[in-house]
């Protein structure tokens, strides 16, 4: 892999691995264990060297604390999430704002808004765990990668283009709980990416949004490439597809 590439495999749901030429593997959101679109033979990951993780809900963070201990992973969370992680045993929690900026594991990280919720269910009733966001990573190749998390549109969305430029966006379109297809199309335009990478649907039968609805909607957004992978497979992003 060249030195400014980055693989990209999507592990179902929300959750994706980030490998670069280096070697050096990046998680966003890890629910492996019990998310059924993760294909079996990825529910063990060989490394991770940082975690990212946009809220407390169990399908975005379920395997955070197991795998930060199996692999000796930074763990990055809103500072709330970073508290009950620390006493679930992670040992490299950097809590984090919206807005806030920190270097982890060689990476710029910073926290952006996410219209959701963020709640931990503990002892079947939900407890609040931060705010839910979004993060852009800026990877030492140049690529800038955002995350939205689990998002309703918004139009500040704007303002995360014109202050990061990111060139890949990761975005939800399952519906009901996130955006549609169609909001996930205008959220496009007000990032302007290069690349798009649809998630959070499929996974049950509630989150109704599809890629060939979002496909459809992309036709009146000029200059964005749609990739949807299947789950585990990876696609491979250098300087020249994001130019």
């Amino acid at each position: 892999m060249r030195a400014d590439a980055l693989a990209v495999t999507w592990l179902g749901h929300s959750t994706f691995r980030l490998t670069e030429s280096s070697g050096r593997v990046v998680v966003i959101d890890p629910w492996l264990g019990r998310n059924p679109s993760c294909p079996p033979a990825e529910r063990i990951q060989k490394r991770v060297d940082v975690i990212l993780v946009t809220h407390a809900h169990p399908d975005h963070c379920e395997d955070a604390a197991p795998l930060a201990a199996e692999h000796d992973a930074d763990v990055v969370a809103a500072v709330e999430l970073c508290d009950w992680l620390s006493r679930q045993g992670v040992k490299k929690c950097h809590g984090i704002g919206k807005g806030g900026t920190i270097e982890v594991g060689g990476l710029e990280v910073s926290m952006v808004r996410a219209d959701h919720s963020s709640a931990l269910s503990v002892e079947g009733l939900p407890r609040y765990a931060g705010e839910p966001a979004g993060y852009v990573v800026r990877f030492p190749s140049g690529i800038v990668l955002y995350h939205a998390g689990d998002t309703a549109l918004f139009g500040d969305m704007a303002l995360i283009a014109d202050l990061h430029e990111p060139r890949v966006a990761m975005l939800p379109i399952g519906d009901r709980y996130t955006m549609s297809p169609r909001a996930a199309a205008r959220a496009c335009r007000l990032l302007r990416p290069r690349v798009v990478f649809p998630m959070h649907y499929g996974t049950f039968p509630e989150l109704t949004g599809t890629v060939e609805a979002f496909r459809k909607e992309l036709l009146s957004v000029p200059g964005v490439e749609l990739i949807a992978p299947r789950p585990g497979e990876t696609v491979t992003l250098g300087a020249a597809r994001l130019a």
